[in-house]
């Protein structure tokens, strides 16, 4: 009787047959799954220009506003001004000078990354310009703390997307050369030229 109820505790745990053979046929299947199409690559290097471009865009917001600040925070001369005009099309704000040696010179205010002061015709404002250029103007304000370069931010943040999308193809593209390292054969064919393609294989 023990025999008996030791052998029906194992038949308990064994697998149906029908459920062994399926898992059988699902491994034979997933050994022999086509290959996933390996990214080319000219798309790589594609991709890898555009990221490249990004760059050279991003870098083209964030030194020039950054190096005319730094400018004017180290030789920069700091007077006040009157605001003579304000126009968007197209877009400026000009001052007069009236202190310092430029006293009465009128100029428009450098654009910061394309944008300007909120500033209205008659306001009085402190402005910091460059004394061997004074076109390199800024409002004081924004040479002591400069506004958030968007511009600069968001190109920054797709070269990184364009980046990590590089490196994600690169890895795709060698684990499947590793996993499959070559198609399987296909079958042979009749090459005699101005003959039909004859299939050689059995049925």
């Amino acid at each position: 009787m023990a025999d008996k109820k030791k052998k029906r505790t194992r038949d308990q745990y064994q697998l149906p047959s029908h459920v062994e053979k399926a898992r059988q046929a699902t491994a034979t299947v997933d050994a022999f799954k086509p290959r996933p199409r390996i990214p080319q690559r000219r798309m790589i290097f594609g991709v890898f220009g555009v990221f490249l471009l990004a760059v050279g865009v991003a870098l083209s917001f964030w030194l020039p506003p950054r190096s005319l600040v730094q400018d004017l925070r180290s030789q920069g001369v700091t007077v006040a001004a009157t605001v003579t005009g304000v126009d968007n099309k197209p877009k400026y704000v000009k001052v007069r000078f009236v202190q310092g040696p430029e006293s009465g010179t009128e100029v428009k205010l450098t654009d910061y990354v394309g944008m300007y002061p909120d500033a209205h015709t008659g306001d009085s404002m402190l402005v910091t310009y460059d004394p061997e250029d004074p076109s390199r103007i800024l409002a004081q304000s924004w040479v002591a703390d400069p506004p958030a370069n968007l511009p600069a931010y968001g190109t920054s943040a797709i070269a990184l997307l364009l980046l990590a999308g590089v490196v994600a193809v690169v890895f795709r593209r060698r684990w499947i050369l590793r996993t499959w390292p070559q198609q399987p054969s296909e079958p042979a064919r009749s090459e005699t030229p101005g003959s039909k393609s004859v299939r050689l294989d059995k049925f």
